[in-house]
């Protein structure tokens, strides 16, 4: 389907809440330039009880998730289990996910390598992601310098518009708020992810950058003040299992209801806890299933909650309504 019908097709779309409404028409979340704006999510991969991906449920899903109103998908990010892919399941999710969706796609293509980010970058490109997430080299230590020339060679030779994506819970890598600065002057270089969930660095690197470089919060715990911040939009995990709740509160931002936005994000403050801290992402898909969302299974090594945290999770879910 071409990428202006998917686009007609999401506007058609009904919306349990006025996620995107200030007004009686629904707003284009995306930006000049191949930037995101809103609310978008680390897109779960389902897989089937013996680790294979299931290509149809992941449609199904896409349907799902933009049926309750988010603003764009992040296939092939952290709680994608993207790491636990081979290249060949990674292309073939970006693929499936660009052809059903009707919203914006921000694909996940950083691994420690630069010649396999490359590749994968063009293959999300060839294949019509909108923007590429490039999370940072890890596993070996590399200063902020050649942490800089490593995205500025990418960015080079991308197609599509690069995000950075700094995750150090997971990565243990940094990436200073003026090596950023530094890197929004690049012409295709557009955003960044910033999962961290300092808000202290997150407004030294705001101040850093200029208004048109799309600066998203990662961290589910901190958005309402994120945005408060300067936050372009986020990309959350939360929005997996609560879509709905996750783009009330950047709705209520957008229109000036700050003390709202707040109050909703402190509402979704122990579901976030608990499948993203607490249980992880076989948490965040069991939550999902409780819910009804065809999230599939987690892959090894990953195992399923026991009872004790399904209680909980269903505890919590039953909270959603």
């Amino acid at each position: 389907m071409p990428r202006e019908q998917k686009l007609l097709t999401a506007l058609r779309r009904s919306n349990p809440l006025p996620v995107d409404r200030v007004g009686p028409e629904i707003k284009d979340r995306t930006a000049p330039g191949g930037t995101m704006h809103g609310v978008g999510l680390p897109l779960v991969t389902p897989f089937e009880k013996n680790g294979d991906v299931d290509y149809e449920r992941l449609r199904d899903l896409v349907g799902w998730i933009e049926d309750r109103g988010v603003d764009f998908l992040v296939p092939c990010g952290s709680n994608s289990e993207a790491e636990l892919m081979t290249a060949g399941e990674r292309r073939r999710v970006v693929e499936t996910v660009v052809d059903e969706a009707s919203v914006p796609v921000l694909a996940g293509t950083g691994t420690p390598g630069l010649r396999e980010t490359r590749q994968a970058t063009a293959g999300a490109a060839e294949a019509g992601a909108d923007a590429a997430l490039v999370v940072t080299p890890f596993y070996y230590n590399h200063d902020q310098a050649t942490l800089a020339a490593y995205y500025r060679e990418l960015a080079d030779a991308a197609s599509i518009p690069v995000y950075l994506y700094f995750v150090p819970v997971y990565t243990d890598v940094r990436l200073e708020p003026d090596t950023v600065g530094e890197l929004a002057e690049h012409g295709n270089i557009v955003g960044m992810k910033d999962s961290s969930g300092d808000i202290d660095a997150f407004v030294r690197t705001k101040n850093r950058v200029g208004e048109e470089f799309s600066l998203m919060v990662g961290s589910g715990g901190v958005v309402a003040q994120a945005l408060s911040a300067g936050a372009s939009g986020a990309v959350l995990a939360l929005a997996n299992v609560a879509p709905e709740g996750a783009s009330a509160i950047f709705a209520a931002h957008e229109v000036g209801e700050h003390r709202r936005a707040r109050e909703r994000n402190a509402d979704l403050l122990e579901l976030n806890h608990a499948v993203t801290a607490e249980y992880g992402i076989p948490g965040l898909k069991w939550a999902m299933r409780e819910r009804g969302a065809p999230a599939g299974h987690p892959r090894s090594p990953h195992r399923e909650p026991d009872a004790d945290a399904q209680e909980h999770l269903a505890a919590l879910v039953d909270d959603l309504g």
